[in-house]
């Protein structure tokens, strides 16, 4: 699938969106994307937005609009992309059956606001909502809970959230804060001592599976590997943007092989 990792869908999956979206709007009088931007654009612009988790002032650069703009095609677009896909959204029972399913918490960055202090996450260090999110082995997003208060531990949010119980008889992988429920984690460091070698293959297996299994996930653990996270996570962002333009520039184009075309782009750079 065309660029996967950027967007989320591929080109013909977005086209197919865009004109479920117009088939919505068609007895609606007013537009809710600018006439400049044009729907299957607008539609880039939402899916770019939610999926990488830029700010508004990235997005408009990237897009050559204004700032103001992202959150008016956002507020609008999101809403109909809801309406188009409803029919096709299983239920979460259905989408887990015979899977094996990846657990991870984050947090949503909210600011500091009065009257929530306990948003605040000390291990983030700064204030936000915790939320608890399932995937597939191959990166493919199952479901993003409620959000708890952000100094929710994942033990905790995993119970709060209903996940717990409902992954109870589920093959399920997480990280070392799931430990005491039914996830498979790695096994912790006993204090004073080493890891058997038995301990020592089963957090690599389970490591291995619990990566994303991506062309650009791939390209920021190489990164990071030899120059370090912060390097990794500039470089993965210029891949990021080079998607997008060629994204932009054709978007009838079909590549197959999207580490191809990055690494062309940047030897010619």
């Amino acid at each position: 699938m065309r660029y996967q990792s950027t967007t989320g869908l591929a080109v013909d999956q977005i086209a197919e969106l865009a004109a479920r979206i117009w088939q919505i709007v068609q007895c609606r009088e007013e537009q809710v994307w600018p006439a400049t931007v044009g729907l299957h654009r607008a539609v880039v612009i939402t899916l770019v937005y939610v999926r990488q988790n830029l700010n508004q002032v990235a997005v408009g650069d990237i897009f050559g609009i204004s700032q103001s703009t992202v959150p008016r095609i956002y507020r609008g677009i999101l809403p109909l992309i809801g309406q188009a896909l409803c029919l096709h959204v299983p239920a979460l029972k259905e989408a887990i059956r015979g899977r094996l399913v990846l657990v991870d918490g984050t947090d949503v960055p909210t600011g500091n606001r009065a009257g929530h202090e306990d948003n605040y996450s000390g291990k983030r260090h700064r204030a936000g909502l915790a939320v608890q999110v399932l995937s597939t082995t191959g990166g493919d997003l199952l479901a993003v809970s409620t959000p708890c208060a952000g100094s929710t531990h994942d033990r905790e949010a995993f119970a709060q959230t209903g996940y717990e119980e409902l992954l109870a008889d589920i093959p399920t992988m997480g990280d070392l804060g799931y430990l005491g429920t039914s996830v498979i984690t790695p096994r912790r460091k006993p204090r004073g001592g080493e890891l058997s070698d038995g301990d020592k293959e089963s957090n690599g297996e389970i490591s291995a599976i619990r990566k994303t299994d991506t062309f650009l996930g791939e390209r920021y653990r190489r990164i990071a590997r030899r120059h370090g996270k912060k390097k990794a996570i500039v470089a993965v962002g210029r891949s990021i943007l080079v998607i997008i333009w060629h994204l932009l520039a054709d978007p009838e184009a079909c590549f197959k092989g999207v580490h191809s075309l990055v690494s062309r782009t940047q030897r010619g750079a």
